[in-house]
């Protein structure tokens, strides 16, 4: 199944005509054909919002599967107070798609914040 026939699913299940989903995310119905067409994929940004919109993770989004917590390992060695600051972890220890996965769903976390606070 591709990110289309998710997002498709998703329009569905939530009762949506693809024209009435198109508004609401302010997407061209000539962009939705082409994703359906596989001539193009959404943007990250797109996809950010479209996984909020739904409530749905990018990871399913993506992929179609959740992913799966694994045991605690040096994530136990934070104490309990730590907050993540944005950009921080973000080394040479890691891969650009590694990199690039973090500041997505950074900006994922602050869409979604911003969404269900009304925006303040």
């Amino acid at each position: 199944m591709s990110i289309y026939n998710r997002i498709e699913f998703l329009i569905k299940s939530h009762g949506l005509t693809k024209k009435a989903f198109c508004e609401e995310l302010k997407i061209s119905t000539g962009n939705l054909g082409d994703w359906r067409r596989g001539k193009s994929t959404p943007s990250t940004n797109k996809l950010i919002e479209i996984a909020a919109f739904f409530d749905v993770s990018l990871d399913w989004l993506l992929t179609g599967r959740e992913r799966i917590a694994q045991p605690a390992g040096r994530v136990n060695e934070l104490p309990a107070d730590y907050v993540f600051q944005e950009g921080e972890g973000l080394n040479t220890e890691l891969e650009p798609e590694e990199k690039e996965f973090i500041q997505e769903y950074i900006a994922f976390v602050k869409y979604r914040k911003q969404r269900d606070s009304g925006g303040n």
